[in-house]
């Protein structure tokens, strides 16, 4: 069932309820979400729940159409993302990414060093030739060389790495069919290992982003 966000008897709009972004539009914590629905209930609450139109209400009524439509905008951006959503839901079952934990947040505040993520065991020799061939290139630029080649070998790795982040976008959807039936039906211990693995996939997905990412800025660099 959706959140209550107006009053069954009198229509005036209610103080926001603690619910998940998902009840709050009464969809179920599933992760294939009907998007043309989830538009749809997000433009007529939207038109409901807007702060203009409780310009002569009540303070309290002022204080809950705004609060109401934040938690509103805020529900939406999350469950029209794919990424996002999963990260959501995931969080809802009590686990987060590498990157978004507690601990990892707070090393990196204590040092000053950039939060990092451990390598994943499938990327390992990968990441270290990507590594090797990266600092030759920073040790060319410092010493004014340019090898084409080296740079052209990079690139070839870069373009490996960004279809393998799309790869892992289709193989996490596969896991969203599993944990939706799972939802109705599973047992418990089944839903934890498809959990699971979609965190350990997102971790994965996560890191090659970053590692694209640098080598995007090492190559724009060399330039």
């Amino acid at each position: 069932m959706r959140a209550s966000h107006f009053c069954s008897a009198c229509g005036k709009v209610q103080p926001p309820v603690p619910v998940d972004y998902f009840s709050f539009f009464g969809f179920p914590r599933k992760l294939n979400v009907d998007t043309g629905l989830l538009e749809r209930e997000f433009y007529e609450l939207s038109r409901k729940l807007h702060p203009d139109l409780y310009a002569r209400a009540e303070s309290r009524e002022q204080e809950w159409s705004m609060e109401q439509s934040s938690l509103l905008n805020d529900a939406y951006r999350t469950l029209k993302d794919p990424i996002k959503r999963t990260e959501y839901l995931l969080r809802l079952e009590g686990v987060e990414l590498e990157e978004q934990s507690k601990a990892a947040t707070e090393k990196a505040r204590a040092t000053g060093e950039v939060k990092k993520q451990v390598v994943p065991p499938d990327l390992l020799e990968e990441v270290f030739e990507l590594n090797m061939q990266l600092e030759e290139l920073r040790m060319q630029k410092k010493a004014g060389e340019n090898d084409p080649m080296l740079i052209q070998e990079i690139g070839k790795q870069k373009m490996s790495l960004e279809a393998k982040y799309e790869a892992l976008l289709n193989e996490l959807r596969g896991y969203w069919d599993q944990w939706d039936k799972l939802v109705d039906s599973g047992a418990e211990e089944d839903r934890r290992k498809v959990r699971d693995k979609m965190l350990d996939l997102l971790n994965r997905r996560n890191y090659v982003r970053n590692l694209v990412r640098d080598v995007t800025e090492a190559l724009e660099s060399s330039t």
